[in-house]
């Protein structure tokens, strides 16, 4: 049977006075007094459970989230997450496990983890935000804004390895159905060597009409090997109505889609000279959802845009975890009414990034939400007069605003946050939540500490 928490501490050793060991140790105090965080974490890992008074002890809905914390602070695989769970005395007692307990495995700490939704860690960090506005470490009423892009997973994605990873997938999910099911008749062709080669060829050809001819072999490749793969998902529907085919159709459909789009863009681009745009792109077939963010007309990153409030206490406050690349002036609206909805007000003074600087985007802060002083980083033919009850408030708002950038790098650094690891657009939103609910319960440890 699942719980909450564990009941009582099992025998546990000396702890060092390290101080790691002194932050985690605050953390869990913290937790303590934000128990209501563990009722949350129980219902997401308990959604799927008939009879939740029975069955085999799992890890506690404590235990889960602090082996999250402690991955995303510590920078841990699951692999190593659950080495040093079971080597760190600190840890340990931390998890509430004693010497007796086996630890987890890191298959089983993979899937707890993964169970806690996007939803729930974001209601986590306001809980915890909450507490901050009670024991008044943070109450909300100064903050900057600003955004930064969190990567993806994925390789650089040119044209031609999309197709040799769309041939390679293909192919490999094509076999599969054939062991599976080997009476359907399923016709296998490997044509992965011959994608290889034209996808090297197109990396190192020296001119345009070289590149073109591996690129229409390639298409071709690709486009016949979608086609065995089609032809085995119309057997699989017909033939087959058991779980492990609709499972198998299911997959094998999502990747042949995938392939058409990926033949489309690049005969689009390649052979039309067409420019197709980035919302028509598919940059990987692993993690579709991924976009393409064009910072500032000189870097492209592929991942997806985060927006971020913070505040003087250093403790992000808010996060919107945005789909496509929307521009930073159509965000203010949304974080500062986000504010309002986490402290009942908006907050008395911002601070944002230059992206954010329109007249509409002052007109909306200082005449509808009645905010007394916002700077925008870059005024953009604004007034200072016109953010600011004068010069001196608009610069010391300026370079509050800086600080934001170290807190960001902090996450990228520290968190995780540099590359998204985990797959899927929801487990992209836990990603980034749980590194941001790591990076608070630390930032307030220290807080305590010092």
């Amino acid at each position: 049977m699942r719980k909450k928490y564990k009941e009582q501490l099992p025998l546990m050793g000396h702890t060092t006075d390290h101080p790691h060991a002194v932050e985690m140790k605050l953390i869990d105090k913290i937790l303590e007094k934000t128990s209501i965080i563990y009722e949350m974490a129980l219902q997401d890992l308990t959604r799927e459970v008939k009879n939740k008074e029975t069955g085999a002890n799992g890890m506690s809905a404590e235990q889960v989230v602090k082996a999250a914390i402690i991955k995303q602070s510590r920078g841990f695989s699951y692999g190593d997450l659950a080495f040093h769970i079971v080597d760190s005395g600190c840890y340990r007692k931390f998890m509430k496990i004693g010497f007796a307990d086996k630890g987890f495995g890191p298959s089983a700490l993979c899937a707890n983890i993964k169970a806690l939704s996007p939803e729930t860690w974001e209601a986590i960090n306001r809980v915890i935000i909450a507490y901050t506005n009670e024991t008044k470490v943070e109450r909300g009423r100064k903050v900057r804004i600003d955004c930064t892009v969190v990567p993806s997973d994925i390789h650089k994605p040119f044209d031609s390895t999309l197709l040799w990873d769309s041939v390679r997938v293909l192919t490999r999910l094509l076999k599969n159905a054939k062991d599976l099911f080997p009476d359907a008749g399923i016709i296998v062709k490997d044509h992965t060597k011959r994608a290889k080669r034209r996808m090297l060829g197109v990396m190192n050809a020296k001119g345009k009409k070289a590149r073109e001819k591996q690129y229409k072999d390639l298409l071709f490749i690709t486009g016949k090997t979608a086609g065995y793969v089609q032809r085995a998902s119309s057997i699989l529907e017909k033939l087959f109505p058991s779980v492990h085919a609709v499972r198998m159709v299911q997959e094998l459909n999502h990747y042949i889609d995938l392939a058409q789009k990926v033949i489309d863009q690049t005969q689009r681009r390649v052979l039309q000279g067409e420019s197709v745009p980035a919302s028509e792109k598919v940059v990987s077939i692993f993690e579709p959802h991924t976009d393409i963010i064009i910072k500032d007309n000189r870097d492209t990153c592929y991942g997806h845009k985060i927006c971020l409030t913070g505040g003087p206490s250093n403790l992000i406050l808010d996060c919107e975890i945005l789909e496509g690349n929307p521009a930073d002036v159509t965000l203010v609206e949304q974080m500062l009414e986000n504010q309002k909805m986490i402290y009942d007000k908006y907050p008395s003074k911002v601070s944002l990034d230059g992206g954010f600087a329109s007249a509409d985007n002052l007109e909306l802060t200082k005449g509808t939400m009645k905010i007394k002083d916002v700077c925008f980083a870059k005024k953009r033919g604004l007034n200072e007069e016109d953010m600011c009850k004068s010069s001196w408030i608009y610069k010391n708002l300026r370079n509050f605003r800086a600080g934001i950038e170290s807190g960001i790098s902090w996450l990228k650094r520290c968190f995780g946050l540099a590359r998204c690891t985990w797959k899927t657009f929801e487990s992209f939103k836990s990603y980034v939540w749980a590194s941001i609910v790591s990076a608070n319960l630390l930032t307030l440890a220290r807080k305590q500490v010092a």
